[in-house]
């Protein structure tokens, strides 16, 4: 698995990441079980997004802790621990879904917008207004976006979630997935176009 370029600067500034580090580098088991208790969960949640199985996720995750654990002295404490974690998280996650069976993905061309020949929206939208206020209300939209994040196929999923949710800059998606800059932003514009329309879907359904 590569991992991401050592950070340079100076050590950490919180006490708690300082003696943390401190325990990591001198082999404490104790230490890398706080490691884990303290960051498992947010990283769980980031290889969940990419990978969309949870038994998957928590291999990826697992995969995650013990490199950083075997690699925690090219760590040198410029960036925060949860970072260089968050990253080397990703890097496991997309090895993982670069290494198991692989299925024909839905076409995307069925979730985009169609236009009509004056360039406009040929459909209509579901308007978000009062009904996306109701969804809100209950606590639903979240779980919504999830799920329509978890339809789209998987090479515009991975884009979506890596740009959008995680933060990952374009020029390091790209290198991340093996592609140009150029492919990055198509298929994140593509990626939004169908999470739109799946969105309005789901909404037209909770005004009913």
């Amino acid at each position: 698995m590569s991992l991401p370029p050592r950070p340079s600067g100076p050590a950490s500034a919180d006490p708690q990441e300082a003696a943390l580090l401190v325990g990591l580098r001198a082999g404490d088991e104790t230490a890398f079980a706080t490691m884990v208790r303290s960051y498992g969960g947010r990283l769980l949640a980031t290889a969940q997004r990419i990978l969309g199985s949870e038994d998957d996720a928590r291999d990826a995750v697992q995969d995650a802790f013990l490199s950083a654990f075997r690699s925690i002295d090219r760590f040198a404490g410029g960036a925060k621990l949860s970072t260089w974690l968050h990253q080397i998280v990703i890097n496991a996650s997309l090895m993982k879904l670069r290494t198991r069976r692989r299925h024909p993905e839905e076409p995307i061309e069925p979730l985009l917008p169609l236009f009509a020949e004056d360039g406009h929206h040929a459909g209509s939208s579901a308007g978000w207004g009062e009904g996306a206020d109701d969804v809100v209300a209950r606590g639903e939209t979240r779980a919504m976006v999830r799920e329509a994040i978890q339809r789209l196929p998987e090479t515009y999923r991975t884009v979506l979630v890596l740009r959008d949710i995680e933060e990952v800059d374009t020029m390091e998606t790209a290198r991340l997935l093996g592609v140009t800059t150029n492919v990055v932003k198509t298929r994140l514009h593509r990626a939004r176009q169908a999470l739109k329309t799946l969105l309005d879907e789901r909404f037209r359904e909770a005004r009913r």
